[in-house]
């Protein structure tokens, strides 16, 4: 293990005044309400407590008084589940979902999504994303670098 003392180098001391910070709220989740999220990630997983197969998207609020929180969805991949699978999987560009799952999601795509406030059997507040819509891709910016068609073939 490395000393506190080597990763907080030039960086003045962390610590002055600590005391005096009061410590930053928990979150929670978010109150039900409509939303604008840009989708941050989707991945294939499994869900931890019974092992069902699903599509999880993460959304990051990026409108309104909760920017920056995240909020997540799974499309569930099962057979009763199937009619909704579809209808998701379509509002992202996913039409053939037994190869387009395993890419990555395309970037910049901005949802306006309804979420609700649940309570889950031992008590625990959570969010569940009612439906969403996509409503535009933002085009991601340039790479600076990138080759263009002024500069492409004109090596040294």
């Amino acid at each position: 293990m490395g000393k506190l003392s080597d990763i907080l180098s030039g960086g003045g001391n962390f610590f002055d005044g600590w005391s005096d910070i009061p410590p930053a709220d928990e979150f929670g989740p978010v109150p039900s309400g409509i939303y604008v999220a840009r989708i941050r990630r989707a991945k294939l997983e499994k869900c931890k407590k019974k092992g069902t197969p699903s599509y999880s998207i993460e959304f990051e609020v990026v409108e309104g008084a909760h920017v920056g929180r995240h909020i997540w969805h799974p499309i569930w991949l099962t057979p009763d589940a199937r009619r909704q699978a579809r209808r998701d999987l379509d509002k992202l560009g996913i039409t053939d979902p037994a190869t387009q799952l395993e890419q990555p999601l395309r970037e910049g795509i901005i949802c306006e999504f309804d979420v609700t406030l649940r309570t889950a059997d031992n008590g625990a507040a959570y969010n569940e994303v009612r439906r969403f819509t996509v409503i535009r891709i933002d085009e991601p910016p340039a790479e600076p670098f990138a080759p263009n068609a002024e500069t492409e073939g004109n090596g040294p």
